[in-house]
């Protein structure tokens, strides 16, 4: 009979990581929040086997980590645990870290559905990518995120200041956009962030200098598998403030943490291959034009119904205006980044639609559920997108486009496509989680309504 405490993916990490005291055992929450456990490392055997037990619910916790009852999860039915068991091949150093721990990815497993819980935002992905298989196409997607450093310390009034120069010792606006006097000031950060993604195994690529004056962009590389996409944006969100924290700063995925600085946002590029792994957006195929057409014109149809994936919350609202180069219409071209849905420059096997809609911090499960949703129906239904948009695609507004928190709950809560992708219950039971953690935002008196209205 085997060791019951031999198992191969642990034995080989205590091989290379000797000392290491903690393993934190953990899944994202509705907003992307690592949630989870802190374990002695002899320990994690036993979770191996026998699972992690959480509150099955803990997938529909809001921003403030609060369980909001939505369709008798929580305390209807006396909020029970369930099991989450380790993502094999996630056993990973967190290099940040004050001692030596560890890391591993947990995935609720639900007692009977083998498609896992309805409401797990992973299992959902997990879910639309199968919708694919009968197509003989596969997605290929990678994520680019954008985010500021920020200084740790808040104003008097509780204000955020965007991290000053460790060169000049002052904040700045200016963007500086892809200037590497503003990559050099950072150079050491962005080295350990680097470092922290390879000791992980998450595979960012290039780092640039954005708009906002501390702001930057780290790019995934991309993988067939969208799930392990969304896992790597995640996992690189974690890294990303751990590393800073480090730095003594932190960093924030806010949308529009600025006013007066550019927004955050999470961007994805897709592509499909068929079955030999050829690019199914190719144009030399005689169906590449065509199958790329109704794949945009599928984002096009889901748009706004997922308007509340992509902006999950009141500030996203803000990063949206005319001229921001962030999308106010469902437009789609030709290497034109005024658009929502645009096709880079490039030819044959890196054809692919980059999807410019969602903020930084909404949850990538989510936003890739409801992106390849799109793609999906507009292949099935054989949808046509119009002609491409030249010049600025982005003077005006769609009015059809959900502008606010509340009027996009309403959309996505009677979504019949979404509905279809996303399961049957889930689009109003995310409404319902959002609505309600609005309902709060909103049950405390905001400084400014003395102001304004004393």
């Amino acid at each position: 009979m085997p060791d019951r405490e031999s198992i191969p993916e642990i034995d080989a990490y205590r091989t290379r990581h000797p000392d290491t005291r903690f393993v934190d055992a953990l899944l994202f929450d509705l907003v992307g929040t690592p949630v989870g456990k802190r374990y002695p490392f002899r320990d994690l055997p036993k979770a191996w086997r026998s699972g992690v037990a959480f509150c099955a619910g803990i997938t529909t916790l809001d921003s403030l980590g609060t369980c909001w009852d939505v369709d008798g999860i929580g305390f209807s039915d006396g909020d029970p645990d369930a099991l989450s068991y380790p993502v094999p091949g996630t056993l990973v150093p967190v290099p940040w870290a004050g001692l030596p721990t560890a890391q591993v990815l947990l995935q609720p497993r639900h007692p009977t559905d083998p498609d896992g819980w309805w409401f797990d935002p992973r299992a959902i992905l997990a879910r639309v990518v199968r919708r694919f298989e009968p197509l003989g196409l596969r997605p290929v997607v990678a994520c680019e995120l954008e985010f500021y450093f920020v200084e740790a310390q808040r104003g008097d009034d509780g204000s955020v200041q965007p991290a000053a120069s460790r060169v000049t010792g002052r904040s700045s606006d200016a963007p500086r956009v892809l200037a590497f006097g503003k990559l050099d000031e950072r150079a050491s950060l962005l080295a350990d962030i680097d470092a922290a993604c390879l000791a992980q195994g998450v595979p960012a690529g290039a780092a640039t200098a954005e708009y906002g004056g501390a702001q930057f962009e780290v790019n995934l590389q991309h993988t067939d598998d969208p799930v392990l996409a969304a896992d790597h944006a995640l996992l690189l969100r974690r890294i990303v403030k751990g590393v800073a924290a480090r730095h003594g700063l932190d960093a924030t995925f806010m949308s529009k943490p600025f006013d007066r600085q550019s927004g955050s946002g999470l961007h994805i590029h897709l592509s499909l291959v068929d079955v030999d792994g050829a690019n199914a957006f190719d144009e030399c195929r005689a169906d590449g034009d065509m199958l790329l057409r109704r794949a945009v014109a599928g984002m096009q149809a889901a748009a706004w119904d997922s308007m509340a994936i992509f902006a999950p919350n009141l500030n996203a609202y803000r990063r949206f205006g005319p001229n921001l180069f962030v999308p106010v219409n469902t437009s789609w071209g030709w290497n034109n980044r005024s658009v929502a849905f645009r096709i880079p420059a490039g030819s044959g096997e890196s054809r692919r639609i980059e999807h410019r809609i969602a903020g930084a911090e909404a949850n990538p499960y989510l936003v890739l559920a409801a992106v390849l949703a799109g793609v999906h129906h507009g292949l099935e239904r054989g949808l046509d997108p119009g002609p491409p948009s030249e010049g600025n695609a982005g003077e005006s507004a769609d009015p059809e486009m959900p502008a606010r928190l509340w009027t996009a709950l309403e959309r996505i809560g009677r979504s019949a496509l979404l509905a279809d992708y996303l399961g049957e219950r889930y689009p109003q039971a995310y409404a319902d989680v959002k609505r309600a953690e609005f309902d709060a935002f909103m049950g405390t008196i905001l400084p400014r309504e003395y102001d304004w209205y004393l």
